[in-house]
């Protein structure tokens, strides 16, 4: 980027007890940004000389030694050429030209070159300005919406299982507006994440039961392996743990299902293991598996022609049906724990080296070895019995109506919030219109679930999902404009936060201060204090 494109204070600028901006000139005269023609002109002829005595020789239209032809560029109208000038400040500013064995100027000389080519390149800059171009539609990726949803509701999704990877360019950015197209598939995944976002949120007391699964990742089977998150017991083995969202008060299955070989055989059964199951770090369940003897064991190197007992094969493939527990949970974000109970004692012998997971895809290796945790399942609500007052309830719903004729109204109250805070900017009362209509829609079974349905409709909005910038309509094809204080905030909160502004920078856009030097300094000191960015 040029300085062309964008204009940054400058540390050789000195501001007077006036006001005025100045910057050095060669034999020590001093020209005012705001000097006469006369006194421009003579600068320039100070600099063109220079170059004429040092440069030039070199950096003509007959030798053009690096491209570079100095005897033909107008140094009075640096800022038309930037590229070139620019070029030759570099240059100046590492000490790399004139050449070493070469007649050189004196230090304050090249100094005071490098202050003129920046003052006129810079002031032509900002007489007119390129700040390039951007795409109007940048879809938000993976992170961003996760991050969104994360600060619009206060709920923790799983993005990786509600929508697919981003495409990323040839250097790993999967933010590039030209990366992140649209898809018939991304669409479908888009609406079945609000169904499951929006009932997380609102925890509506009725709706049927679902299935969340949580994979572990293909960890080491070691001797000692320890636990493999702070959120569970300190020493145990082997665990995983995930946040969960329990939409509303009820009874919830947590079953576990533990790491198998490539003949579906439970590692680690030859001793027995206690698997301990905890939500928010209280145990909730406490499970023995393996060490059982049931028929005769396949040997050690089995590699699928000496099977066991039709018996043993049963029971090592399955006897972790049972490792499952049936538990009241209050609604919310918890953290659901599931891990091996650590044990005090050490093999003897010479240590081995950690055995991979691969290693055990094609025998049935180390019947001694540690189990690990291979996913857990979460299933419900069942016998659902009410709804608690989560974070997320809490930030939603702005009002609670004290009767069905209060219900549009606080209804409109609750859609309005959300779709500004969503959409990045307020709303319209057409938009809003919409919105309700969704929740007349929905709260045939209750105020929830109307809310429930319009939020679903927010969370699909292409002003939600997309950045969008829109250009002004009274100015022409290329002609550069001042962001509004709107899209200023968008682009600040997902430069520092990758998510949506929040209400204070929203309330500074919406009343155009943003822009304000001051303000703009104080809310970025402040968004990079926050522990978002």
């Amino acid at each position: 980027m040029t300085r062309r494109a964008m204009v940054w204070k400058r540390s050789l600028v000195v501001v007077t007890a006036a006001g005025c901006l100045l910057s050095p000139l060669p034999g020590g005269r001093i020209r005012a940004a705001g000097s006469t023609a006369a006194e421009s002109a003579a600068a320039a002829e100070d600099q063109r000389a220079l170059l004429d005595r040092y440069c030039v020789g070199c950096h003509n239209e007959r030798s053009l030694t690096a491209g570079l032809a100095l005897d033909t560029a107008d140094v009075a109208k640096a800022g038309a050429e930037p590229e070139v000038w620019e070029r030759v400040i570099r240059k100046l500013r590492l000490n790399a030209m004139p050449p070493p064995g070469r007649p050189r100027p004196d230090a304050a000389a090249t100094q005071a070159l490098v202050s003129f080519l920046k003052t006129e390149i810079d002031q032509a800059a900002a007489a007119n300005p390129n700040p390039g171009r951007v795409d109007a539609f940048h879809r938000l990726n993976r992170a961003e919406y996760k991050n969104a949803i994360r600060d619009l509701l206060l709920v923790d999704v799983d993005v990786t299982s509600l929508l697919p990877a981003d495409d990323s360019d040839r250097h790993g950015f999967d933010n590039m507006a030209s990366m992140l197209s649209v898809s018939p598939t991304l669409i479908e995944r888009y609406l079945s994440a609000a169904k499951k976002i929006s009932r997380a949120a609102v925890g509506v007391a009725s709706g049927g039961t679902s299935r969340h699964t949580y994979q572990a990742f293909p960890y080491e089977v070691d001797e000692d392996w320890t636990n493999a998150s702070d959120e569970l017991p300190f020493g145990s083995r082997g665990g995983l743990a995930v946040r969960h969202t329990f939409p509303v008060d009820a009874t919830y299955e947590i079953m576990v299902r533990l790491r198998r070989n490539g003949y579906d055989y439970i590692l680690g059964s030859a001793e027995p293991h206690q698997i301990d199951i905890r939500i928010d770090g209280v145990r909730v369940g406490l499970f023995t598996v393996g060490g059982e003897d049931r028929g005769t064991p396949a040997p050690l190197g089995f590699a699928g022609n000496l099977p066991g007992s039709p018996e043993w094969a049963e029971h090592v493939t399955t006897y972790d049906d049972n490792v499952r527990v049936r538990v009241p949970v209050e609604a919310g974000a918890r953290v659901v724990g599931v891990s091996f109970v650590s044990r005090t004692t050490a093999p003897e012998g010479i240590r081995q080296r950690p055995e991979t997971v691969n290693s055990h895809t094609l025998s049935w290796d180390n019947p001694y070895g540690n189990p690990a945790v291979e996913n857990i399942k979460i299933d419900g609500p069942y016998d659902t019995s009410g709804v608690s007052e989560t974070p997320s309830r809490l930030r939603l719903f702005a009002c609670r109506p004290e009767g069905a004729n209060d219900e549009v109204a606080c209804a409109r109250e609750i859609l309005s919030q959300v779709a500004r805070r969503a959409y990045r900017r307020p709303v319209t009362d057409a938009e809003v219109d919409t919105l309700v209509g969704f929740f007349e829609a929905g709260r045939g079974k209750s105020f929830d679930t109307g809310i429930e349905l319009a939020l679903e409709r927010v969370l699909t909005d292409p002003n939600f999902l997309f950045r969008i910038e829109q250009d002004p309509e009274v100015l022409g094809s290329g002609t550069a404009y001042r962001l509004s204080d709107l899209e200023l905030a968008s682009r600040l909160s997902f430069f520092l936060w990758s998510s949506i502004p929040d209400d204070e920078l929203l309330d500074l856009a919406a009343r155009e201060r943003l822009h304000e030097p001051a303000t703009l300094a104080q809310q970025v000191q402040r968004m990079v204090a926050d522990p978002r960015a």
